[in-house]
C-alpha cells in the first residue's frame, strides 16, 4: 500500500499571519513539519496558496505545490493536492501544517489502521490527562471524540463529551475517561474523492468540525490512540510554547 503525506499549509491567519514561517529555533515551523513526516513516509508534500510558503519549502529542498486560495478546509486542499502532484497513493494523510513536533509513531499508527480493509478514514485522539483539570478539558478550542467498542468515532464536539450524570461537574474526572482529539487525518484516495464532494452538514456548521460531516453522512471514522504530546500552533502564545518545549529537547 503507498502512502502520501499532504501537508496544508496558508499564508493567511486571523489570529496568527504568516504562521508556517515563523521561526522555531533554526527552521521555519513549516521545514520542521515537513522533516518530522519525512522521517516516517517516502513521499511529502506542502500543499499552499502562498508563493512565499511555496518558495520557503523548495529552498530547504522540500516539495511543494500550489493550490487555490478558495478552499474551506485542509481537507479539501489535499484533495487538490493529490490530484495536482499526479500521485498513485492509496492512501492520503493530512498532516497539521502548525505541529512542528508531530511524531513519525504518531503517523505510523493512522498508516496501521488501513491494514483493516474496511477503514476508509481514520484519526488520532488522546487520552485526557486528568491532572490537567477541568478547565483543560472545558476549552472549546480542544475538541473531544467518544468511541463505539471498534474504534470507530461516534462523535466529536467542542462541548465535553459524555455527560456524567449523578456527578457534579467537579467529580466527572474521576468517574469518566475522555479523549481529546487530534487532527491528524488519513483518507483513502476515492474516499478523500468523496467526502470532498459533500456539502457542509448541520452538524458541522454547529461546531465548527469537519469530521462531523463525514460521520452525518454515513462514513466511518477509525481513531487511533496515541500519548505523545504535540503541540499545536494557533497564536504567537502558542509559538512561545513551542520555542520553550524545543528549548527542553536540547537541553534532554
Amino acid at each position: 500500500m503507498k502512502f502520501i503525506g499532504i501537508i496544508p499549509a496558508r499564508y493567511a491567519s486571523s489570529r496568527f499571519p504568516g504562521k508556517p514561517l515563523a521561526m522555531i529555533g533554526d527552521m521555519t515551523m513549516i521545514e520542521r513539519v515537513y522533516r518530522q513526516a519525512c522521517k516516517e513516509l517516502d513521499h511529502v508534500v506542502v500543499a499552499t496558496d502562498d508563493s512565499r510558503i511555496y518558495d520557503a519549502v523548495t529552498a530547504f529542498g522540500g516539495k511543494a505545490v500550489m493550490t487555490s486560495a478558495e478552499h474551506r478546509s485542509g481537507t479539501d486542499r489535499c484533495r487538490e493536492a493529490y490530484a495536482n502532484v499526479g500521485s498513485d497513493a492509496d492512501v492520503i494523510i493530512n498532516i497539521q501544517g502548525d505541529e512542528p513536533f508531530i511524531a513519525p509513531e504518531q503517523i505510523a499508527s493512522l498508516k496501521g489502521c488501513f491494514d483493516d480493509a474496511s477503514v476508509e478514514i481514520a484519526t488520532l485522539a488522546r487520552h485526557f490527562d486528568p491532572s490537567r483539570g477541568f478547565d483543560a478539558l472545558f476549552d472549546p478550542n480542544t475538541p473531544k471524540v467518544i468511541m463505539d467498542n471498534d474504534s470507530n468515532a461516534v462523535y466529536f464536539s467542542r462541548s465535553i463529551i459524555p455527560y456524567v450524570r449523578n456527578y457534579p461537574w467537579q467529580e466527572w474526572l474521576d468517574h469518566a475517561e475522555f479523549h481529546t482529539h487530534v487532527g491528524l487525518y488519513a483518507y483513502r484516495a476515492s474516499t478523500l474523492d468523496a467526502i470532498t464532494a459533500l456539502p457542509q452538514s448541520s452538524l458541522e456548521l454547529a461546531e465548527s468540525l469537519e469530521q462531523l460531516r463525514w460521520l452525518q453522512n454515513g462514513y466511518k471514522i477509525r481513531v487511533a490512540i496515541t500519548d505523545r504530546p504535540t503541540i499545536g500552533i494557533d497564536t504567537p502564545d502558542d509559538l512561545k510554547a513551542a520555542i520553550e518545549y524545543l528549548r527542553t529537547l536540547d537541553n534532554a
